[in-house]
């Protein structure tokens, strides 16, 4: 078998730091656009989470059509980057006029502001998303590599979702007498919307002009032929049946409810169960920029020593089953007192090291669904990069509010209530949300990995499949 083409420092910059976009948009969609409607702009917080899911909804049933068209698309800029460059300004335009709506609107209007410009940033983002996270794929088919790719995809999209909600934070919102937080500093809000929408565009540019030269040795689609709607689902259908893509769309969804749990849940874990200061919880989450360089060099070297789906599980299983450690160990008495400079670096020693873990097994479990691609053309003799990561996509969005919804239980079991400060929480309050969070993600981890265990392709199969292909093209 020929040697396979690597892509260059270069390439995998440019297609990581389009993860930026991702990052930037999903943190202000999922942590901070209910605050700054809710409580600054006072739309009913029940018509922000409607706006949300409207959009969230139309948007997932978007991701199979982009994913499918950009798979049969036929261009001289090939099938993917037509996509990516049709999305670039409309997504940044959208987005910042998410964060600036006219002073005068309120209500239903607002409403409506809201509901436009968040389902138009939807529907731009997945005309660079899935189309650009299918390039993983056709960039290189070398086993490693593409983790390499998926890895750096990863690392831009923690550290730009970060850094600009970190700058949101810590220099933008202005605190003033009465608002110590300083939520109701608006100008700060637009600014705010401002940056991430110039970053937005500056990450997709640097992604869909810095592959565009590998346009000529990108994958071409298949032959054109009749297409009927039927036999569109028909094709959609034969490429999901997949078993190795099954394993990993079920188990993303069991991961994807946890992560929803665990983000909605974090705060309270910090503020009620560990009484973290302000400036305690600033350094968690600084600690994260250390957690994603520890995972860029941890997940490529773990895929090649173990192979993937044997590193995302034992990877998975150490982070998943850290993750919860503290909180059950506390429970049991075995951790300082609250308030203490000890217990302080404890979780902030176990947490630099698990969310390193988390995300190494995010990148390696991305980099599997690339390998489906090349076992699935052996079987049907098309190209799917499109409808594979789209379906991941369409998991990822759909289970997000699943997770704050069970979230929400697990808050309202242990009776913490809104506007309650961690000081007014019984003790057996704080216990049961500690058992609550701990118990749930422990399980809902624990199932994600047995799904993982069903993904069939080791870097043996994928190399079989390579060379079966190859002999196919060669007429042998």
């Amino acid at each position: 078998m020929a040697e396979l083409r690597k892509p260059g420092l270069a390439t995998r910059l440019a297609y990581g730091i389009g993860g930026a976009a991702g990052g930037i948009k999903n943190n202000g969609f999922e942590y901070v656009l209910l605050l700054f409607y809710s409580q600054v702009l006072g739309l009913s917080a029940v018509l922000v989470a409607a706006a949300l899911w409207i959009a969230l909804l139309i948007d997932a049933v978007s991701d199979p059509v982009v994913g499918y068209w950009s798979d049969n698309l036929r261009t001289k800029w090939g099938r993917r980057h037509p996509f990516m460059y049709v999305g670039m300004v409309p997504v940044a335009i959208a987005y910042f006029f998410v964060w600036n709506p006219p002073s005068e609107l309120s209500g239903a209007q607002l409403f409506a502001w809201l509901l436009g410009f968040t389902v138009i940033v939807r529907l731009m983002y997945t005309l660079f998303e899935v189309p650009s996270t299918a390039l993983a794929a056709e960039l290189t088919q070398d086993y490693d590599a593409r983790t390499s790719l998926m890895s750096f995809r990863y690392f831009f999209g923690w550290v730009g979702g970060l850094s600009v909600q970190i700058i949101l934070f810590f220099f933008l919102l202005q605190p003033s007498e009465g608002d110590p937080a300083g939520f109701f500093h608006i100008q700060g809000w637009h600014t705010y919307g401002l940056l991430g929408a110039s970053c937005i565009f500056v990450a997709v540019l640097i992604t869909s002009a810095g592959t565009h030269r590998h346009i000529p040795h990108l994958k071409a689609p298949p032959a054109p032929r009749k297409l009927t709607p039927l036999k569109v689902l028909g094709e959609i259908w034969e490429t999901v049946s997949n078993p190795s893509f099954r394993a990993l769309f079920i188990a993303t969804l069991f991961g994807l409810v946890a992560s929803g749990i665990s983000a909605t849940l974090n705060q309270y874990i910090n503020g009620f169960f560990w009484e973290f200061t302000s400036d305690q919880i600033g350094g968690l989450t600084f600690a994260v920029y250390l957690s994603a360089i520890m995972a860029l060099a941890l997940a490529p070297m773990a895929g090649r020593v173990l192979g993937k789906k044997k590193a995302a599980i034992i990877i998975g299983l150490l982070a998943f089953t850290i993750a919860p450690a503290p909180v059950i160990a506390r429970q049991f008495g075995l951790l300082p007192p609250n308030g203490t400079e000890a217990l302080y670096f404890i979780v902030l020693g176990v947490t630099i090291f698990d969310i390193a873990l988390i995300i190494a097994y995010q990148m390696l479990a991305a980099s599997m669904v690339a390998d489906i691609v090349e076992q699935n053309e052996l079987v049907t003799g098309r190209r799917s990069e499109g409808i594979y990561f789209a379906g991941i996509s369409f998991m990822r969005k759909l289970a997000q509010g699943v997770g704050i919804l069970s979230a929400s239980f697990i808050l309202a079991v242990a009776s913490i209530t809104p506007g309650m400060r961690s000081s007014q929480a019984s003790d057996e309050a704080v216990r049961t949300l500690g058992w609550g969070y701990a118990l749930t993600l422990l399980a809902l981890w624990m199932i994600m990995i047995v799904c993982v265990n069903f993904y069939r392709i080791s870097r043996e199969d994928h190399e079989s499949n390579l060379r079966a292909l190859a002999e196919r093209e060669n007429g042998s």
